[in-house]
């Protein structure tokens, strides 16, 4: 082991009960304290230690947008972003969907998706734990979005898709939550998963970590953990070079653990594979960036109209 590098004996990890957590990070994105281990056992990434259910409740229900959005209502351009990004989940995954399934999004944030599937026919609802942007969700967008805790939901098989966008990596227990989300799910239904992927890695070294973010995964320790809470793979959209990880998973009844400590060492070279300059000269960056870019000016031009044309349809379609 390097002699800059500390190793922790930490609870046991969430995907393989390993107890070993090998430090990579002391800091966050605001160079404030936050420690960040890779399991030696499997290659997950998670704080140390990991918070627990109650920290990480209270911590959504009342903090969560504030400290890291800055508003406590949607802005315009928040609510245009979010709705294109509805429209593209829904783009994504149509082929593979009919009109007679039942949607559930966990963690909706403003609700957008869940309104963007229902205005296509499904019957669509969602939960968000975070109070700020509730009243936003019901009362101008009319989207079936209730503040609720996933684990209030009862156990029972009552949706087709459940959606999780940018959410995975904010449970204090992954594992958990699955299992929790395979209850939820009819017989071959299916869970749609989004968040950001370590293998690219999505972010400079020094903006890689932060309090919200529990856990970072790769596509192979996403895949491990759906494995082994009974998922089965069945697209993954994006590559380990795209910033985000996308994949749709099947309902399955099989669990098995599929983990290798080689990972752990593809975990921490992505980490470290670039520097600021390498990182953000890479064409694949410069092109998303030169479209995000973009994207920002239209917000910025068009987000007004946009979002007071979307607000007159939705409460013309109630």
């Amino acid at each position: 082991m390097d002699s800059n590098q500390t190793q922790h004996t930490a609870s046991k990890c969430d995907l393989c009960g390993g107890s070993t957590f090998e430090e990579i990070s002391n800091r966050d994105r605001r160079d404030e304290e936050l420690f960040t281990g890779v399991c030696t056992g499997c290659g997950l990434v998670a704080h140390i230690p990991v918070p627990s259910e109650e920290e990480v409740s209270a911590y959504y229900a009342e903090q969560y947008r504030r400290d890291y959005h800055g508003e406590s209502t949607p802005s315009q351009r928040r609510i245009m972003r979010a709705w294109k990004n509805g429209e593209r989940i829904l783009k994504q995954l149509f082929p593979r969907l009919n009109k007679e399934m039942k949607v559930f999004e966990i963690g909706a944030g403003i609700g957008c998706t869940v309104k963007a599937f229902e205005l296509q026919g499904f019957d669509a609802s969602g939960i968000e734990p975070n109070k700020d942007f509730n009243a936003f969700t019901r009362e101008q967008l009319k989207a079936s979005v209730e503040n609720r805790n996933l684990y209030d939901l009862p156990a029972e098989p009552t949706y087709d898709l459940v959606l999780l966008i940018h959410v995975i990596e904010h449970f204090s227990s992954p594992t958990r939550a699955l299992t929790q989300i395979h209850n939820l799910i009819k017989e071959d239904g299916f869970f749609y998963v989004e968040c950001p992927n370590l293998a690219a890695p999505f972010a400079t070294y020094d903006r890689l970590f932060h309090y919200a973010h529990i856990y970072n995964f790769t596509p192979a320790t996403l895949i491990a953990l759906a494995k082994k809470c009974g998922f089965e793979l069945v697209s993954q959209f994006t590559d380990e070079s795209h910033p985000d990880i996308h994949m749709l998973f099947r309902k399955v009844d099989e669990k098995s653990l599929d983990v290798s400590p080689a990972e752990a060492e593809r975990s921490k070279a992505a980490v470290h594979r670039y520097n600021n300059l390498t990182y953000h000269l890479r064409p694949a960056y410069l092109g998303r960036r030169i479209v995000k870019l973009f994207s920002y000016l239209q917000e910025f031009i068009f987000a007004r109209a946009f979002v007071k044309g979307l607000l007159k349809f939705c409460n013309k379609k109630k």
